[in-house]
């Protein structure tokens, strides 16, 4: 790997020492309009680019289409990138670790891995683990510290006896930690009593996905959050955008949904 590739992954760890917030992207447009608005890195997220790409969310996309659009948007920004490969495209480690040498390979220099292996049952924590240390070991062979964001899927899933779910998050944490990632991500919680208790029993940096009723960056940031993200929240309030207008302009005749559009030439610029 170019030594390029090594400064933005050193890059992309530094600014977990602060606060890094990420409007997430599925496009090479979209990635380059984060940029512009101000945002130190770029984040993919998965169900926005599978949509993009006529496919559903949830590891149904596979390797090769994912890592091609991972190679677009790191091509079309100059921060570092990081990639949602959700489960890693594959059942095996192995699978797992030729996932991240081809999103190495594509130019991110992170990846978020979930732990989730349907829709309300995770991985065996020691799976999970080697699935991890696999990707660790992939991106260690090729010389990147790749930023490794373990995501967890305990509330998200609603797995678990509520009473102990922080407990058994936080074991999951912990042992993620061991097995070399280098954050972890905890969706579906926003609370600040269970956002402050993640952040209290990591050593690991850690990233909340927020919205329209989460705290605002400041509190959250006072709560030990070091990352925030915003999910496929953004790619779903413009997909709203084309029902609302389609639906208006089929319906009745009119194009108020479309006022506040951007203009033809700057995102004409923006795909130079």
């Amino acid at each position: 790997m170019t030594s390029d590739i090594k400064a933005r992954a050193e890059l992309f760890h530094a600014l977990h020492d602060g606060l890094l917030v990420l409007p997430n992207a599925w496009d090479a447009v979209s990635a380059r309009l984060v940029v512009d608005a101000g945002a130190r890195a770029v984040a993919t997220t998965s169900a926005g680019v599978a949509w993009s790409l006529g496919t559903p969310d949830g590891d149904a996309l596979g390797r090769d289409r994912a890592v091609d659009l991972i190679a677009r948007v790191a091509a079309a920004v100059d921060v570092p990138v990081s990639a949602d490969i959700e489960g890693g495209y594959s059942d095996t480690p192995d699978g797992v670790a030729k996932t991240v040498e081809g999103v190495l390979a594509a130019g991110a220099v992170g990846v978020n891995l979930e732990d989730a292996a349907g829709p309300a049952t995770l991985r065996e924590l020691a799976d999970q683990a080697e699935r991890i240390a696999a990707a660790r070991r992939a991106a260690d062979a090729a010389d990147v510290p790749l930023f490794l964001n373990a995501r967890i899927d305990t509330y998200l899933r609603g797995v678990g006896d509520p009473d102990t779910r922080l407990r058994d998050t936080l074991t999951r944490a912990a042992a993620y930690a061991d097995a070399g990632a280098s954050g972890i991500f905890v969706p579906a919680v926003t609370d600040a009593g269970t956002v402050a208790a993640l952040a209290e029993g990591t050593t690991l940096p850690l990233n909340v996905m927020a919205g329209p009723g989460a705290p605002d960056v400041a509190t959250l940031a006072e709560l030990g959050v070091s990352r925030i993200s915003l999910g496929s929240s953004i790619a779903q309030a413009a997909y709203a955008v084309v029902r609302r207008a389609a639906r208006q302009v089929l319906s009745s005749g009119t194009y108020d949904e479309l006022t506040g559009a951007l203009d033809y030439g700057e995102l004409n610029a923006l795909s130079g």
